[in-house]
Formats: C-alpha cells, structure tokens, sequence
C-alpha cells in the first residue's frame, strides 16, 4: 500500500470450489487479496468413468476456509459473498436432503462430478436427436454436462434416486441455496449446462424427446423455474444458520454464482490495460480472450451478438457478463496428451517430453481461436489465470504460439476475485458488473510475443493440425461397425 493510501473499508468473501479442494479469500474493492485459505475435499471413484463427491463434505470445507479468511477481521466491513464451482451435479431429496447416485446406496455421495463419464451411451442418444438446442453446444453436447447424467440416474437408479428426488442443482446453485435458502438457479449454470435459453426459457420438445418429460410435467420446478443472472442478490441474504457455520454477518448480500471458469473470465478479462502498450487498449472486451488455466484449460470470449462457432460451446447470453454473449473452448484435463512417446527415460527426454506437452497445449489454443475467428470474432489479446499462469514456459509458448500478448493478473486467483466480484455486485457497491470488474481486475504483468520465432511455430503447427486429422482418420477407423 503506497504512502498515504487509506485501507478501503468494504470487503468480500469470494469462495471456489474445485475438483480436489475449497479455496476462500478475501477481497477488498481493489481486488487486493487480503486474505487466503484452502481445504480438500473428498472424491470417490467406485469404478472407471465414475467420480462422485459429497454436499455435506464441500459445504463443511466451505465453513472451515471463510472462517478462515476472516479471522481477525472487523465482520462489519463484510459486504457480499460469492460462490463460483465445478458444474458437477448435486441430488437432494424433497426435504433437501442427500441422495445416493450410485449403486451401492450410499447417501453421503449424491454428487455426480463434473469429470464423470458414466453417461456416454445417453449422451449418444441425446446428440442423435439432432434437437435445435444442441446449435448452442457447438452442435454436440458433452458427457460432462448434466442432461446425460439425469438420464443416466432415471434409467439406472429409478427406485433408489430418481423417484425419491426433489432437487436438482449445478454445485454453484446448491452452494447459493445453502448460504440464503433460496432455489432460484443461476443463468450461468443453467444456460451452460442444462440447455436453458435466456431468452426462450425451457425447451418442453428437447426434455420430451430425450425421454426426461418429468420435468416438463412438474413445471421444472425439480432443475430450476426461478432463474437470476450472475451477481444478482438472492432473497434476504445470508440466513443465520449459515452465518453461523461461515463465520460470517447475518444478512449480508449472497450473489446468484457462477461456473469456476465463469469466475476466472470475469476476474480477469475486465481489466484495465491502460499504459501498457497493447492493442486492446480502448478496445472493446470483446477482442480479449480469456484463458483459465486450472484443471481443464477454457478458452472464454465474448460478442455483442450470437456467433456460432462449430466444436465450441455456446454462443450462451448473459451467461458471464451481462448483455454479452459467451462462446467457450476447453481442452479438458490439461497435461494428459502427447503424441510419439519414446523408450528413453532420461532427464534430457523428460524435458522435451514436458515441452512438446506445452506446445501442443498452446497450439490447441491457435486451433480455438482460429475457430472462433473464422466464426466471427476479432480477438488480439490474451488474459491468462489460474495455476498454470504461473509458469513462465507455459505463458511463453501460449503468446509465441499464437503470436498474441498475454496478460497476468496481478492476482493469480482470479477465479477468487471473480467469485468476490459477485458479492460485491449483489452488494450494491458498484452499479454493474462492469464496472465492479473494471475496478477489482488488475493487470499484475504483460508477456510480449518473440517474433523472431514464428516461422519456426508457424511449420509446427501445419505439423500440428495435421496430427489433428489422423487422430480424427483413426478415431473414425476404430469406431466403424
């Protein structure tokens, strides 16, 4: 803090919860981190493609890092707070009570993750209907996402689950309901995962198609009828019981969430760039690029109009901001893929091993954006966060690669600052949330392309994208009848 500088009085709790852990901070309205705090949490995989978690276990980690963060702190400066998390799916019975998803009825895991594959033959099915929302996934919907997996729980845990459940959350929205009381669903979860338009509401002929027609029948009461955008204020806020377990004032503001890479976009693509010679300066947002580099890679642009990108998810409206349209790109569990291994095992080997994972990390990136250009975005500015934006390689191949300056936050935890700027947002401390991003996202440092190595990166990634299409000429070989 610089001389004669006065500590800002408002603050906010942001909470994250990821795959393996519950991470907290505490946020002023800088966006400065004054406070950190993190927590495991358990995961199950009782067979190959089946991972689940508990509610009862992410919320007692969620009580355990706000108070946490908070200690020591005057609680009447607290404002808001905001939830940001996987979009796995969480199952409640009527009385909100825990249910099974698996076989072997055990109550306590009644979260089907985010990561779990257990529902490809359904989402086969689904992606055969060809139904007209399946145009906002990038023509095909994934495994991970949550209409698969409730087919998926009415076929083959009917008597145990399906009939016995009340409710049905993205983990964000369950979140939000525990703090406040409140069922309404975020737009985020909603729009990204669950095939819910901001505009038309529900599709009745996909949910009957797909052979789900209860939740037409009861009003879709069951997976959302109440629907607020991200940042919006739920109810009378936080609830005592939850005030009690957080630590945290009774009442203050608790935000409508946002999926995790939702929070990590909007902590970091609304920063002021001012001063530091880019391109994007007094250029709109939509030019940037948000890149979340956390367990899975998601590649987050915006447009003021629908763009529809073929193999890239969305285009989604107000699904991150408010009044823009999202498009999203991913490349799923990062650091997995590599081509051509060899049976060296030395240290000179693993090095190169490590760098051509990078590589091909960052080239799948220029394939995304090629994409989303050759669909209608102009985007020339990368923003980068979360784990891997630490790393000087993996920044550095990204901005060489695609031949785009990239900038870090001077927060790494971006998504903690987007969780926070939800709070903040229901709050009422700053009247939108572009200007609370403008004011909470800070450019901490701005990597520049090389150029004297783009020839060399130009022929690999020819070299690249052919490597694309043999994988596609030997997927489509092993899958012939």
């Amino acid at each position: 803090m610089s001389d004669g500088e006065q500590e800002p009085g408002s603050c906010y709790v942001g909470v994250d919860v990821g795959t393996g852990s519950v991470r907290a901070a505490l946020v002023d309205q800088r966006g400065m981190m004054l406070a950190f705090a993190e927590h495991p949490i358990t995961k199950w995989e009782p067979q190959f493609n089946y991972h689940e978690q508990s509610s009862e276990d992410i919320w007692a980690a969620c009580c355990v890092v706000t108070k946490k963060v908070v200690q020591g702190i005057d609680l009447s400066r607290i404002r808001g707070l905001g939830f940001d998390a996987t979009c796995s799916l969480v199952v409640l019975d009527k009385q909100f009570r825990p249910l099974p998803v698996n076989y072997e009825g055990d109550f306590h895991r009644n979260i089907i993750m985010w990561l779990d594959h257990r529902a490809i033959s359904q989402v086969q099915r689904i992606n055969g209907t060809k139904h007209s929302v399946l145009q906002y996934v990038g023509g095909m919907m994934s495994v991970e996402m949550q209409a698969p997996k409730l087919l998926w729980l009415k076929e083959n845990l009917r008597e145990t689950c399906w009939e016995k459940a009340g409710h049905f959350f993205d983990l964000p929205d369950f979140l939000s309901w525990k703090a406040t009381g409140v069922t309404a669903r975020s737009l985020c979860s909603l729009v990204c995962k669950w095939t819910y338009s901001a505009e038309k509401g529900w599709d009745d002929s996909f949910w009957k198609m797909i052979g789900l027609e209860d939740f037409v029948a009861d009003n879709y009461s069951k997976i959302g009828n109440q629907v607020l955008p991200p940042g919006a204020s739920l109810g009378s806020g936080l609830t005592p019981e939850a005030a009690k377990e957080l630590g945290l004032p009774v009442g203050i503001a608790v935000a409508a969430s946002l999926i995790d890479a939702h929070a990590g976009g909007l902590g970091v693509i609304g920063a002021d760039v001012t001063g530091h010679g880019l391109i994007c300066e007094g250029q709109p947002m939509t030019s940037r690029l948000a890149v979340i580099c956390g367990t899975s890679s998601c590649h987050m642009g915006i447009s003021r109009g629908p763009i529809f990108v073929p193999g890239v998810w969305g285009p989604y409206f107000s699904a991150m901001i408010p009044g823009f349209w999202l498009n999203e790109g991913g490349q799923s569990v990062t650091g997995k893929l590599v081509t051509g291994l060899t049976l060296s095992q030395d240290l000179d080997d693993l090095a190169i091993l490590y760098l051509a994972t990078v590589q091909a990390l960052a080239f799948g990136t220029r394939f995304i954006i090629e994409a989303m250009e050759a669909a209608g975005h102009s985007i020339n500015t990368l923003f980068l966060c979360g784990g891997l934006s630490k790393n000087p390689l993996f920044v550095q191949m990204h901005v060489d690669i695609t031949g785009m300056p990239a900038v870090l936050s001077q927060e790494v935890e971006s998504v903690l600052v987007g969780a926070a700027i939800l709070g903040a947002c229901a709050s009422g401390d700053f009247p939108s949330v572009q200007e609370a991003m403008t004011r909470m996202s800070k450019v901490g440092k701005v990597v520049f392309p090389r150029h004297e190595d783009k020839k060399y990166y130009d022929k690999k990634y020819q070299v690249f994208r052919k490597l694309v299409e043999h994988q596609k000429e030997y997927s489509a070989i092993m899958n012939e009848d």
